[in-house]
C-alpha cells in the first residue's frame, strides 16, 4: 500500500509543478500578474516596479562595469548555471541564491552561498572560473543579478532554496516542488 502512495504523492507534486509551469506561460506580464494574485500583492508591490516583461527590465538595466564582490558571485552563478535558459529561469536561479543568503541556512552572503562546497558544480576549490565579460550572456547576468537581488520581479519559483537539472536526480529531492523552468526544478 505505501508504494501506491509514494505513486500517488509523486504524480500529485508532478502534476502541481506541471499546472504552475504551464499557468506561467504566456507573456511575462500574465506570469506577473498570476503570481501577484496569489495573496503577495501587498508585499510585493513595494518591491516590483512596474514593467511590461522581464525581458523590457533587462534590457533597461544600464550597463555598469561596477559590481560589488557579491553581485559579481551572484551573476556567475547565473551565467554559468543558466545562461542558456530563458530570462525567468535565469532569475529563478538568482533567486534560490538570494533566499538562501536570507533564510538563516546557509551563508549571509551571495558568494558564502556560491562558494559553499559540494553546491554548484561549476565551482573548484572555492574558486569561481573565468567570466567572458564582454559577452552578452554576461551583461543579461548582471542585469538579472541586479534584478534579483533588489526584488523588482517575481516568478513561480518563489520561496524556493534548491533546484537542479532535470537532467540529474539528487538524493536531497525530497523538498517541496514549486516550479519547473525549462531544464531546471525549483524546491522549497
Amino acid at each position: 500500500m505505501s508504494s501506491i502512495l509514494k505513486k500517488a504523492s509523486a504524480m500529485s507534486m508532478a502534476a502541481y509543478a506541471m499546472m504552475l509551469v504551464f499557468s506561467a506561460t504566456g507573456s511575462g506580464a500574465a506570469a506577473q500578474e498570476k503570481i501577484l494574485t496569489e495573496g503577495q500583492s501587498e508585499a510585493i508591490s513595494e518591491t516590483v516596479q512596474p514593467a511590461a516583461s522581464l525581458a523590457d527590465l533587462v534590457a533597461a538595466e544600464p550597463e555598469t562595469q561596477d559590481l560589488s564582490e557579491d553581485l559579481s558571485c551572484l551573476a556567475s552563478a547565473i551565467y554559468f548555471e543558466s545562461r542558456n535558459e530563458p530570462l525567468d529561469g535565469q532569475l529563478a536561479v538568482a533567486r534560490v541564491i538570494v533566499n538562501r543568503s536570507k533564510s538563516g541556512r546557509f551563508p549571509a552572503s551571495y558568494c558564502g552561498v556560491v562558494k559553499q562546497p559540494s553546491q554548484f558544480s561549476f565551482v573548484h576549490h572555492n574558486k569561481l572560473p573565468d567570466v567572458k565579460v564582454a559577452s552578452p550572456n554576461w551583461r543579461k547576468a548582471v542585469a538579472v543579478a541586479r534584478i534579483a537581488h533588489e526584488g523588482r520581479w517575481k516568478n513561480a519559483s518563489e520561496g524556493a532554496l534548491y533546484f537542479h537539472a532535470t537532467r540529474v536526480s539528487p538524493r536531497w529531492r525530497k523538498a517541496v516542488a514549486v516550479a519547473r523552468i525549462e531544464n531546471h526544478l525549483f524546491y522549497r
